[in-house]
C-alpha cells in the first residue's frame, strides 16, 4: 500500500453526493457518529446543506470535499465550523472513505483545517472531539499538534448509547511555534 497525501480540499458541489455516499453509507464510516450509515437521501441532504450553508454571509461553516490529487477523486469530507465568533474558536472534522484509511491523509486534511482556521479565518483556538474508542481518530488529532484537555462524560447520543468524547485542542500561538513562527 503506498501512502498518498497529496489531497486538495474544495468546496461541494451538488453532484458530489454520490461520492459521498460511497463511503457514508458504510457502518464503519459512522460508528462513532451520531449520524449514519446514511441513506442516499441522507447523502444528498447532507451535499444540499454544505452547498447552501457556503453562501451564507457571514459565513460559519465551512465544509470542504477531500479530493485525491491524482485521480480527482472525491474521498471524503472535512469541516471546520465557527462556534464562538467573538471568542475566535472553531471546530474541525474530518470523514475518509476506508479505502484510503491508513494513508495519512486524515493528518493531511486534519494539518490543512487548522491553518485554515488560524490562518484564513483568524481563529485563537481550534478543538476537535473523538469518540475515546476511536484510537486513529486521537492519532491523527496528537500528529497535528493538538493536546487532549480531557473527556466530555456522555457528550452525544449516538447508536448503541450514550458516547464520551475526548476533546483536543490547539491554540494559536502554539500553532505558530510548532510553525517556527514566533
Amino acid at each position: 500500500m503506498r501512502l498518498i497525501t497529496k489531497v486538495d480540499l474544495r468546496e461541494f458541489e451538488i453532484d458530489d453526493w454520490k461520492a459521498v455516499h460511497a463511503y457514508a453509507s458504510q457502518d464503519i464510516v459512522s460508528q462513532y457518529a451520531p449520524w449514519g450509515p446514511n441513506s442516499s437521501n441522507d447523502s444528498k441532504g447532507f451535499v444540499e446543506q454544505v452547498v447552501k450553508d457556503a453562501k451564507q454571509d457571514p459565513r460559519i461553516r465551512y465544509a470542504l470535499a477531500v479530493v485525491e490529487n491524482e485521480t480527482g477523486s472525491l474521498i471524503g469530507a472535512s469541516e471546520i465550523n465557527i462556534r464562538d465568533v467573538e471568542n475566535r474558536s472553531g471546530e474541525i472534522s474530518y470523514i475518509i472513505h476506508p479505502d484510503y484509511w491508513g494513508r495519512g491523509i486524515a493528518t493531511t486534511v486534519a494539518a490543512k483545517l487548522i491553518e485554515l482556521g488560524f490562518k484564513q479565518l483568524n481563529l485563537h483556538r481550534v478543538f476537535a472531539t473523538c469518540d475515546p474508542r476511536n484510537v486513529g481518530s486521537a492519532r491523527v488529532l496528537e500528529k497535528v499538534g493538538m493536546v487532549k484537555e480531557g473527556v466530555i462524560r456522555d457528550d452525544i447520543l449516538i447508536k448503541d448509547g450514550w458516547r464520551d468524547s475526548a476533546l483536543y485542542s490547539l491554540l494559536e500561538q502554539e500553532y505558530y511555534k510548532l510553525k517556527g513562527v514566533k
